[in-house]
């Protein structure tokens, strides 16, 4: 392996911690069965409450001015310009079928802060889906919010998703002493998919040409040809900050390998989750592994990984939007890293490793995995976008809570004019617990599965694919009926919409209420209990604990547990 470049090796970077949150895979229309656009998203931090947001679309008096405050920690950053007309938003997608997601892979410490500046991430999307309608108008008016009020978060990688386009944009703010951000915008080639997870993707980038412009010529941006478009900075700022040679050409340029070179930890606690979901979609991504695992990362003399994974592939197969939701539930199974496999899963299979993630053992470091379904997920989501169908009717933001894994993922449409009270901003907080809260419902079910996971999760598992195949099915129902709806009456269609999605929320909570019930009173104590049919009492089973633990069990404990006879 070769070593990075000295600037790279010197420069203190954000995404070396392993604890990094959010996983995002996009979708093509191409990519997928029904030519519907699609894009994951999971919000993970241990302070995040789980919560589907809702901006109600909205006429605004001339001179009206918006407050904004950073998403992460509620905290008030300033003050801008409200437009005339803000849409309607549902969590993040709004009624034109637009969907805005992120991960934050960090980067180079000293562009992290920028003083004066207004702009969190967080806020940026949910600004841009108030004031844009499709992908291309939400690159346009992010990076202008950027430009004009300083970029105040760490660096992300955005998706943004239209019925027609899918975008993948990363940023990074300049740092102290100049306002704004330097970024690069790449559109998903038709029929392929993507992801990023916390670690920068985009490496070189087509320059100014027949596909691609610079920022300073964004009037083109709604020509179909253009595919890539990019700060007029974004080299230039490298160079004088001596993160790219002078004497380069700027077309060996790769924004990843710049702002946020890939290290072990880049790999082995963020690529790794795109490298799982590419390997379930394509049968030749082995030949990654070793790259993604962090354990062979080749350099070249400019201190950029060789040996990386492309930005988007082909899958084998078409997809459809049950497999979407199933590749957020992914731990490393079928593969080296398989978080059920070594001790740390105990005799219960357990693909989960409570924080902190890495330690030390005889001065050695080692890492736990950081997987695409962790325990610390706030809220995730499929958002669905329908090109075929009215806007009113085709945006679905299919919603869950808690760990992805063990949440269930229920449809929401985009149009509606209110969120099911199980889900509202409001009801219960991180600290303020609620039965009559999604997440705090869900969470009762998920920790308790997490006590025998092996035995108690299978149930969760089928009852999850149950209803979310009958949440299928009842789409199309909704579809329907609200098309019949739709031609003679707009506003009752959206309606329909917004009872059937409101309905079906809450009543999900409420059978998940039910559930916990359910599996408590069958599996509490270590004991696994089941009805007998005219008897008061029931059948009690207590399993075995497998071979393996028992052999490690006695090897640790020596004679001390044994019978004398």
């Amino acid at each position: 392996m070769k070593k990075p470049h000295l600037l790279i090796t010197s420069a203190l970077l954000c995404c070396a911690s392993y604890t990094m949150a959010c996983t995002n895979f996009l979708f093509t229309k191409g990519a997928t069965k029904d030519g519907s656009t699609m894009v994951t998203y999971a919000a993970d931090s241990h302070t995040l409450y789980g919560e589907l947001y809702h901006y109600p679309a909205a006429d605004w008096p001339e001179g009206s001015m918006l407050d904004v405050y950073d998403w992460d920690t509620g905290k008030f950053m300033g003050r801008i310009p409200q437009v005339a007309h803000t849409y309607n938003v549902i969590g993040n997608m709004n009624e034109h079928q637009l969907a805005i997601a992120e991960s934050t892979y960090g980067g180079r410490e000293e562009l992290c802060s920028q003083s004066g500046a207004i702009m969190d991430y967080g806020s940026a999307i949910y600004i841009t889906l108030q004031r844009a309608k499709n992908a291309r108008e939400a690159i346009v008016v992010m990076t202008k919010l950027f430009e004009d009020y300083g970029y105040a978060s760490a660096g992300e990688s955005f998706s943004i998703v239209d019925p027609n386009e899918v975008w993948i944009l990363e940023a990074i703010g300049k740092g102290e002493g100049e306002k704004g951000a330097v970024w690069v915008a790449r559109m998903v080639p038709d029929g392929y998919v993507s992801g990023h997870a916390n670690q920068a993707r985009i490496t070189t980038f087509p320059l100014e040409g027949r596909t691609s412009i610079s920022s300073d010529k964004m009037d083109k941006i709604y020509n179909p040809e253009i595919t890539t478009v990019y700060s007029k900075d974004v080299i230039s700022f490298a160079k004088e900050k001596g993160y790219y040679p002078r004497e380069a050409k700027n077309k060996d340029f790769s924004f990843s390998d710049t702002y946020n070179p890939v290290t072990f930890g880049g790999a082995r606690g963020c690529e790794i989750r795109v490298w799982s979901f590419f390997k379930s979609v394509n049968k030749d991504m082995q030949q990654y592994f070793g790259y993604a695992s962090g354990r062979d990362i080749q350099y070249d003399d400019k201190g950029y990984a060789t040996n990386r994974m492309p930005l988007w592939i082909q899958p084998d197969e078409k997809v459809d939007v049950q497999q979407v939701m199933d590749f957020m539930r992914d731990h490393l199974e079928g593969t080296e890293l398989d978080m059920t496999k070594d001790l740390g899963a105990g005799p219960y299979e357990w693909p989960y490793r409570w924080r902190p993630m890495d330690f030390e053992v005889d001065g050695k470091k080692y890492v736990q995995e950081r997987a695409t379904a962790t325990q610390q997920t706030g809220f995730s989501f499929v958002a669905q976008c329908r090109s075929w169908l009215p806007d009113e009717i085709g945006g679905i933001i299919w919603f869950g809570v808690d760990d992805a894994a063990s949440s269930v993922y229920f449809p929401m449409y985009t149009s509606a004019t209110r969120v099911p009270h199980s889900f509202a901003k409001g009801n219960g907080s991180m600290m303020e617990f609620t039965n009559e809260a999604a997440f705090w419902v869900f969470n009762q079910v998920t920790n308790f599965a997490y006590t025998r996971y092996n035995v108690i999760h299978p149930e969760v598992r089928a009852k999850q694919k149950a209803l979310e195949t009958q949440y299928v099915a009842f789409v199309k129902a909704a579809d329907a009926g609200a098309q019949a709806l739709y031609a003679d009456d707009k506003a009752a269609a959206v309606a329909f919409l917004t009872d059937f999605s409101c309905k079906t929320g809450d009543e999900l909570v409420a059978d998940w209420r039910n559930f916990y019930g359910y599996l408590f009173t069958k599996y509490m104590d270590g004991n696994i209990k089941t009805v007998v049919p005219g008897q008061r009492n029931p059948k009690v089973e207590q399993p075995a604990l497998p071979e393996w633990f028992l052999r490690m069990l006695i090897e640790q404990t020596g004679d001390k547990l044994r019978v004398v006879e």
